[in-house]
């Protein structure tokens, strides 16, 4: 797995102080052009709607605190620590995977959900075990599309990836999340993100934090169509046997989904 780059076990230590300091997280953050750039892309995305545009990491950090800082910028690092030969032909998957992070951010806003940091970073994070799978195994990107091709009610897209290689993109990615410092829920919401039917079939789940996360994220890959940028597949059979207990969870009808989809793609957001 790979490891946590240094800037950000310098940030979370800075984080984990009794009184952070905002002026040495931009500073820390300064260092690193590109996430740098990458952060204030987010800032002055239409998810924020500010009248005037921010230049100055200082003043992004001012604006958004550390907790949401550390939680973005830990996001945006796992695409740098996996620059394999192997990782570069998954330009797509990446471009995919910033889709819905941006989506899971405009739709957090959209259903009252405070942590939207976190939801960005799960949008950005879930599926990190993908490339992981494909540098160990040569023949992951097949394997993939036969499970989303077989996803359903009775199959889960992880069912098909534990019977041939033992283990699973979900699984490889929430023991990355745990080594990189997630919070827990972040990390159990990409543990389950093939596990959803299970989880909004049973009412006596407590943990709400992460179902709410879970909720964005499916939304948001069914908006994205993650089934066809990994799994090859022109219908999304995932999405027709979790999305409406997603909806019902969520409290949206399906007309109002759509509504929003649509409202989603004319933002930029996807």
């Amino acid at each position: 797995m790979p490891a946590q780059p240094q800037i950000m076990v310098d940030l979370q230590m800075e984080q984990y102080m009794p009184d952070p300091d905002l002026e040495t997280i931009a500073k820390l953050i300064s260092q690193d052009p590109g996430l740098s750039g990458s952060l204030l892309k987010i800032v002055n995305s239409p998810y924020y709607g500010l009248s005037n545009k921010i230049t100055s990491i200082k003043r992004a950090v001012n604006l958004l605190g550390s907790r949401s800082i550390v939680n973005l910028i830990n996001a945006m690092s796992i695409k740098g620590e996996m620059n394999d030969d192997t990782i570069v032909t998954l330009n797509r998957f990446w471009d995919t995977a910033q889709d819905v992070a941006m989506t899971c951010l405009t739709l957090a806003k959209r259903v009252g959900t405070e942590a939207s940091d976190e939801a960005y970073a799960l949008g950005l994070f879930h599926d990190c075990g993908v490339p992981l799978m494909l540098q160990r195994f040569p023949d992951y990107m097949t394997t993939l599309e036969e499970a989303y091709g077989r996803a359903s009610a009775e199959c889960r897209v992880v069912d098909t990836e534990n019977r041939v290689y033992n283990t699973n993109h979900s699984v490889v990615g929430y023991y990355t999340a745990k080594s990189w410092r997630l919070p827990e829920h972040v990390s159990a919401a990409i543990a389950n993100h093939h596990n959803a039917l299970a989880i909004f079939s049973d009412d006596t789940s407590r943990n709400t934090q992460m179902k709410n996360l879970l909720a964005i994220l499916k939304m948001a890959e069914h908006i994205c169509a993650s089934y066809r940028v990994l799994g090859n597949q022109t219908e999304d059979f995932e999405w027709q046997a979790v999305g409406p207990l997603v909806l019902e969870y969520i409290g949206l009808s399906e007309y109002d989904f759509e509504t929003l989809k649509q409202t989603i793609r004319e933002l930029g957001a996807h």
